[in-house]
């Protein structure tokens, strides 16, 4: 059993030496991705729809899209807010959420801090 365990031990220190070396490779060219600044919608951007089946997973870039999603109120008497606009990372997180109807590419205008999903079943 010891040889095992010490087995295990020296594969993986092995495999973190191989890793340290692959990091200092001078050869290895690392890209410095500049900061993604969340664009506004344009005015006159037309509006992407969302149609069934719906997407089930998604990919996670940001390229963040303002949605149009349903609140689920209901009034009587005005002013009843319906809709609500928020900021997804991008339009298939957007259309993944049931209660998006449509979006623009570009973030929300006034989106609170925390109001950016994920994706898919966020």
């Amino acid at each position: 059993m010891n040889f095992l365990k010490a087995a295990r031990t020296i594969r993986a220190g092995a495999c973190l030496l191989l890793l340290a070396a692959c990091a200092n490779d001078p050869g290895i060219q690392v890209s410095q991705a500049a900061p993604v600044e969340a664009a506004q919608p344009a005015e006159d951007a037309k509006p992407v729809v969302c149609t069934n089946p719906r997407p089930q997973a998604c990919t996670m870039d940001y390229q963040p899209v303002c949605a149009t999603r349903d609140t689920g109120i209901r009034c009587v008497t005005t002013p009843c807010p319906s809709s609500e606009r928020k900021t997804y990372s991008n339009g298939c997180g957007a259309c993944s959420d049931p209660k998006v109807s449509e979006y623009v590419p570009g973030a929300c205008a006034a989106a609170a801090p925390n109001a950016v999903d994920g994706g898919a079943g966020g």
